[in-house]
């Protein structure tokens, strides 16, 4: 669980984020939704502390995380997954290579170790027999499974996903929406996904902060959403529907 208790935050005096709270629930995946410039980057950057709230708290479960010194923060981003808008995988660095990164880098575990994880998460994300494959040389949708080997390779206990479906065909889409949610059930991960696109909302969105100004506006879930009277919200949804249709 991650939960953030009446966080601001502003800039040059104009006021960004505006006194949100919100409870990130374990085993589900919490969406946070709104245009651009709502407030969603920086509510994120907010929790993971590369902002610094003006006023406010962020927990871990039961750690105060805004309090922690700087050393005791990369305790607990040691268990932070992120799965980066466009993938971000290195370009220069084979599949393999990519998911070993942060095993090599912030474990000290053996190569034969490093080598077990990383063909076990590929294959949990279902890709075989391209170990030796760079970026260039795989489909957008095939990079997005690698970069969430990669993001689950160290066992995170919160998994950060940043517009996972930017860019992909709605069938693939789909397939990442789904893999996601599975992977959030099956390791018990606080996930938390940023996006715009309306059909991973009603797939996946089990538990949804919506952001309009800096000001949370409305929370629930897919359920609800489609019968929300917020008029912020509504013309959110409904013109995110319209837009996807078009591009079909």
């Amino acid at each position: 669980m991650i939960q953030v208790k009446n966080i601001s935050k502003s800039f040059l005096g104009v006021e960004i984020l505006k006194d949100i709270s919100f409870v990130f629930e374990k085993g589900k995946t919490n969406l946070i939704i709104g245009k651009s410039g709502s407030g969603k980057s920086v509510l994120t950057k907010c929790i993971v502390g590369l902002l610094e709230p003006d006023i406010g708290d962020v927990y871990y479960d039961d750690i105060k995380f805004s309090s922690l010194k700087s050393q005791n923060k990369k305790k607990v981003r040691k268990q932070i997954g992120m799965l980066f808008q466009g993938s971000a995988l290195f370009d220069s660095l084979s599949v393999e290579e990519n998911v070993a990164f942060p095993l090599r880098m912030f474990t000290k575990m053996t190569e034969e170790e490093v080598i077990e994880r990383v063909n076990f998460c590929l294959k949990r994300v279902n890709i075989l027999n391209k170990n030796s494959l760079y970026p260039s040389e795989i489909s957008g949708g095939m990079q997005k499974r690698v970069a969430i080997a990669r993001a689950i390779s160290m066992n995170p206990k919160y998994l950060f996903c940043d517009e996972p479906n930017s860019g992909l065909d709605p069938v693939t889409a789909i397939v990442i929406d789904e893999l996601i949610q599975e992977l959030t059930k099956e390791y018990k991960m606080t996930t938390i996904v940023i996006t715009h696109d309306m059909n991973s909302v009603l797939e996946i969105g089990e538990n949804i902060l919506f952001i309009e100004g800096g000001v949370k506006k409305w929370e629930g879930n897919k359920d609800e959403i489609l019968d929300v009277k917020v008029k912020e919200l509504y013309d959110f949804v409904y013109v995110s529907k319209f837009l996807q249709k078009m591009k079909k």
